[in-house]
C-alpha cells in the first residue's frame, strides 16, 4: 500500500483500534457503540472494510493493527502539506501558529527537531 488515505469515520474508527488492539471484536462493537455512537452492524463494516484495505486484521475474532498509527499520520501529514500548501512546511507552520505564541520551550523543542530532520 503506497498511500495510507482514510476517510474521517474510518479515521475514528482506527483511534479506537490504535488505542485498544489487539482487542476482541465483541468488545471493540462495545468501544464503538460508547466512542463514537455506532451500531454493532456499522463496527463490522468498518472490521470488514480496513481488513480489505490491509489496515488491520479479525482472526479468531481479535482485530489487531497492522498499519501504525504513527505511520498513517505521517502519510496523512505529508498529504495535507503538500494538498494545501503545495509542499511548504514554513507556510503550513506561518497558517498553523497564526497569531498563537509558543513558549521558550516549545521554540527548542521545535529547533531540535528541525535540527534532528535537517538535510546535510
Amino acid at each position: 500500500m503506497e498511500y495510507y488515505k482514510l476517510c474521517d469515520s474510518d479515521y475514528r474508527f482506527m483511534m479506537v483500534v490504535w488505542e485498544h488492539a489487539p482487542v476482541g471484536s465483541g468488545r471493540l462493537v462495545q468501544l464503538c457503540r460508547e466512542t463514537l455512537g455506532w451500531k454493532k452492524s456499522t463496527t463490522y463494516t468498518a472490521i470488514r472494510k480496513l481488513c480489505e484495505k490491509g489496515y488491520i486484521q479479525n482472526v479468531d475474532a481479535v482485530v489487531s493493527v497492522l498499519i501504525p498509527r504513527e505511520k498513517v499520520q505521517a502519510k496523512e501529514s505529508d498529504y495535507f502539506v503538500e494538498r494545501t500548501f503545495n509542499g511548504s512546511l514554513p507556510s503550513f507552520l506561518t497558517a498553523f501558529l497564526g497569531d498563537k505564541k509558543i513558549s521558550e520551550q516549545e521554540a527548542e523543542e521545535l529547533k531540535k527537531l528541525i535540527d534532528s530532520h535537517r538535510e546535510v
